[in-house]
This record gives C-alpha cells, sequence and structure tokens, in this order.
C-alpha cells in the first residue's frame, strides 16, 4: 500500500474555513492523491482517528443486481468471511448492500442496532454476531452513487463499540464521515479510470489503436495510419480485447471514451458557442 501523500496544502481562503478541522485537513489531502491507494490510505486513516478503524468499500457497475463488483477493499484480514459466503443464501443477500443499491440514506451497521432494521433472516443475524466477535460490533454505512446509470457503492466505518459509543461518534464526526466518503469515493474512481491502463497491462501501442478504434476507424485505414500490415492490427486488437474483456469494436470505442482517451461527446470542446440551460425559480412566489 501506497504511502499518505505528503504534499504541502495550499493555502485556505478564510471563507473555506466553516468546516470541521478533519473534513478540511481530509478534503486537503485528498487534493494531493495521485493514485487510487494514496485516497484509501487517507479513508482508512479518517476512520482510524474517530475510532472506526475497519473501513470497507465496495463499488459495483450495476446499480440493480450488484453482479459485476469493481472492487472490494477493507482495512482488515476478512478471510473469516469465507466460510459464511459458502452459503449461496448469505453470499446473494445482505441487508446493507440492498440498502446501498436502493436508498441514499446512512445506516447504522452491526449487532448493536439489529434491532433497528427490518426484517434480517436469522442467518445474516448470525453473520452480524461473527464481524462483533472480528471487533466490528457497529457501524456507520454510506451508500455512493456514480455515473449513469449509476454505480451502486458504499463506504463503511465500523468499530468495537457499543451503541451508545457509536451514537457519540456519530455525533461528532457522523458530517464529516459522510462528506469524506462521498469526495473520497469520487476521488477513488476518478485515479482507478485512469489506472485503467496499468491493472489490465495495455501498452502505448494498444492504446494507440484504442484512440483509432474510437474515432471509428477500419483496419485498412488503421493499418496506413499507424505504418502495420492489417494483420498486425487484428493481432494487436485481439490482445486488447483479451486485456478488457471487450467483445466488439463498439465496446473497445466505447472504452475509449470512458477511459478519456477520447472526449465525451457530450462535452467536447468546439468552435460553436455553448449551449446553457438557465431555469430561475422566483423566490418571491415562495415556488
Amino acid at each position: 500500500m501506497r504511502d499518505i501523500p505528503n504534499l504541502e496544502p495550499r493555502p485556505l481562503a478564510d471563507a473555506e474555513c466553516y468546516v470541521p478541522e478533519l473534513l478540511q485537513r481530509f478534503v486537503q489531502n485528498i487534493e494531493n492523491t495521485r493514485h487510487s491507494t494514496e485516497v484509501w490510505c487517507l479513508i482508512v486513516a479518517l476512520g482510524r482517528e474517530v475510532q472506526l478503524p475497519f473501513i470497507d468499500f465496495i463499488s459495483a457497475s450495476s446499480y440493480r443486481d450488484w453482479k459485476k463488483t469493481l472492487f472490494i477493499r477493507t482495512s482488515y484480514d476478512a478471510t473469516w468471511l469465507n466460510t459464511a459466503n459458502e452459503d449461496p443464501e448469505i453470499w446473494r443477500w445482505s441487508y446493507f448492500r440492498n440498502h446501498a443499491m436502493h436508498y441514499l440514506t446512512p445506516v447504522m451497521t452491526g449487532i448493536e442496532f439489529v434491532d433497528e432494521y427490518h426484517h434480517i433472516p436469522k442467518k445474516r443475524i448470525d453473520v452480524l454476531r461473527m464481524a462483533a466477535s472480528h471487533g466490528l460490533r457497529a457501524g456507520f454505512s454510506i451508500p455512493l452513487r456514480q455515473n449513469a446509470p449509476p454505480q451502486a457503492a458504499m463506504i463503511t466505518f465500523s468499530g468495537d463499540h457499543s451503541r451508545r459509543e457509536m451514537l457519540a461518534i456519530i455525533r461528532a464526526h457522523g458530517w464529516t464521515l459522510n462528506a469524506a466518503a462521498l469526495m473520497g469515493h469520487q476521488r477513488y474512481l476518478y485515479h482507478f479510470k485512469q489506472e485503467f491502463s496499468e491493472r489490465n497491462h495495455i501498452t502505448d501501442k494498444q492504446l494507440e489503436l484504442l484512440e483509432l478504434l474510437g474515432l471509428g476507424l477500419q483496419d485498412k485505414a488503421i493499418a496506413a495510419q499507424l505504418g502495420i500490415s492489417i494483420s498486425a492490427v487484428r493481432q494487436r486488437m485481439n490482445a486488447l480485447m483479451q486485456n478488457t474483456d471487450a467483445r466488439s469494436r463498439a465496446e473497445l470505442a466505447a472504452l475509449a471514451m470512458s477511459l478519456g482517451v477520447l472526449p465525451d461527446p457530450l462535452n467536447r470542446p468546439g468552435p460553436s458557442e455553448d449551449e446553457i440551460l438557465i431555469e430561475m425559480d422566483d423566490a418571491r412566489s415562495g415556488a
């Protein structure tokens, strides 16, 4: 794991200093991150500072069924969950994951709050008891959204606390944890997207091909542009598909846009004047 970035924070204007000092420091550090693991280090450090050292960070590309998980990060060894997850009923359904997929309200988690939920199957309660035995008695889970259609995600801060102790932590730091989770998630995914080539071992030549595919060029035109044979273009394309799990040229073109290799057509700069939508409510009418 990378170290927390140690860059000199920028000087703040007085108007920026009306948030809790802990949140202010977190945000300034987030601004200096250059890699997703640095963001993760800052989130974990924040949790430890407020005595909630057990952090779960889960993101999925499907808002509705959570099938395609982008990443799961924990600040602790969660292998004790493996046995429980061998039960398909437990693996497929989680109260907190289900909450994060459908709602935006932060929710208290853990065995200390089990009486405050809607119905939870006994097997899931057993998992909460197991978590409590490993120090995750109570927690605070923040649902997160990104993009459209939205990705579902959540960050949960947990610790070995009674219900009373946990409520005191949330009264003191709930705003900070909520805002930090929202900004940390956004910054993490920004870096995570930029690191796609690194994670999938995509070479500079393959990125060059990805750009040309995104522009809609056919194999013959790409070969002429790159000064290689059509056969070499197809070999490079096949390797690119294997590395990215793309199944067609259209998916590769979409990937080029999502990675920023090509500009988003909705935000592409051009010579024409920008269209601005202006809507103003009349405050005097009480609208």
